[in-house]
């Protein structure tokens, strides 16, 4: 996500807070927000996939996802 975007969020969310948001704006807003969570997602699985983990015994793994979802 870009600078721009996030400022365009943090502009959207301080005028919300003083004088409102017309609903052009709630869905800008919307779907901005929507845009960083995916990226927050990925940016964050990507780092998760890439940790490896070691044991005192000198031992490592990497981590892997849980299959049934919990």
């Amino acid at each position: 996500m870009t600078d721009e975007k996030i400022a365009r969020i943090n502009a959207l969310a301080q005028k919300a807070k003083t004088e409102g948001l017309t609903e052009a704006e709630r869905a800008e807003q919307k779907a901005l927000r929507e845009e960083y969570i995916a990226g927050f997602r990925k940016s964050l699985k990507a780092q998760l996939d890439n940790t490896v983990v070691l044991n005192p015994d000198g031992t490592s793994y990497k981590l892997r996802q849980k299959k049934d979802g919990n």
